[in-house]
């Protein structure tokens, strides 16, 4: 490549890889690597540690695959471009046009396929360092105009989920919780309450009445947003997942398509799921109740990174469930109740 073309006076395009793959991610900086005029400065394996890097290193550029642990790449788009917008190339391994398309309305900028074998290496090469090059001629408000549209389209999508367990005595202690919650936190509400079937739609009125978020008895599909609770269908399992465009929703599931489940709906199931869902952007609460019901599922936030609190005893009706989490040694805040709502707000907003 001539000097005319890179510019002697210019620096490289500096650029972050965010891949969890150590051979997708090789494949990536070895190919922007062989090009004088562009540097890869940082590499990440998941969208959490690629947000602390992109606040550290401030790249030009990042090229990002979506399907990573911990979190995955439509969170981390949807942070960086509130947080750090930065122009981003999504590279896919799969080419899935949903995902991609789902990606480019966060604010991706473009996208390339990365072949799964030598052939189309040289195309993609081709592809990946002229879109690199593309950052020089981009400007930054343009990026921000985009940024702030993207943030606009999605504001329903929570930015921390909140998954919270109960049995007897959970009533009472939802409709205090949900009560003080103050509106207009990014957070999204899931519960599972040990109650029978056609209970539940009543319950989830009363609760809708004594809070100022939108309540409702889940259905399946139905959509988990930014001021939403939705209640456990009484005799039916609650789990929450990705969809494709990574859309957070919930799954209704009969208890005959769950095995291995003494409770229904199942809290270990809703916290797992919620676990691998959104990581550790999930606060767990185990309130009130008898059993062992929510146990595992609080191993599981903890492994993945989330916050998990359980009542106290002072103030739990029964402290049979919340006894039997703290004693995994995985509850992170044992707390009144009280005190619980508070601590799902200072969640919400990153606290």
């Amino acid at each position: 490549m001539s000097g005319d073309a890179a510019g002697p006076a210019r620096r490289p395009v500096r650029v972050m890889v965010v891949d969890d793959s150590e051979v997708g991610a090789r494949v990536v900086a070895e190919t922007l690597e062989t090009e004088p005029d562009v540097e890869v400065v940082a590499r990440a394996r998941d969208g959490e540690a690629a947000l602390a890097e992109a606040h550290r290193v401030r790249p030009d550029a990042i090229c990002l695959d979506l399907e990573m642990p911990r979190m995955d790449g439509f969170t981390f788009l949807r942070l960086l471009m509130a947080r750090l917008p930065t122009p981003v190339i999504v590279v896919t391994g799969r080419g899935s046009k949903a995902d991609v398309f789902r990606a480019l309305e966060l604010g991706a900028l473009d996208f390339v396929v990365r072949p799964n074998g030598a052939g189309g290496m040289e195309e993609f090469r081709h592809e990946l360092v002229a879109r690199i090059r593309m950052v020089r001629a981009l400007r930054l408000d343009s990026l921000e105009r985009r940024a702030a549209s993207a943030s606009a389209e999605d504001a329903a999508a929570p930015a921390w989920l909140a998954v919270i367990g109960a049995s007897t005595g959970g009533p009472p202690a939802l409709q205090r919780i949900l009560g003080a919650l103050p509106p207009g936190l990014s957070l999204g509400v899931l519960v599972a309450q040990h109650m029978p079937e056609r209970f539940t739609r009543t319950f989830a009125e009363r609760l809708g009445r004594a809070t100022a978020l939108d309540v409702s008895e889940a259905e399946d599909r139905d959509a988990v947003e930014a001021g939403r609770v939705l209640v456990a269908p009484g005799g039916r399992h609650l789990a929450v997942e990705r969809a494709a465009g990574g859309r957070l929703q919930v799954r209704v599931l009969p208890p005959a398509e769950v095995a291995g489940r003494r409770y229904c709906p199942s809290i270990d199931l809703l916290f797992e799921s919620a676990a691998r869902a959104f990581g550790d952007r999930t606060c767990g609460v185990v309130l009130t109740g008898m059993g062992s019901d929510g146990r595992r599922g609080i191993e599981s936030i903890k492994a993945a990174g989330g916050l998990t609190v359980a009542e106290s005893e002072d103030s739990a009706v029964v402290y049979g469930m919340p006894e039997e989490a703290i004693a995994t040694g995985r509850v992170d805040e044992v707390l009144p109740l009280d005190r619980v709502a508070e601590r799902l707000a200072r969640f919400a907003k990153g606290g």
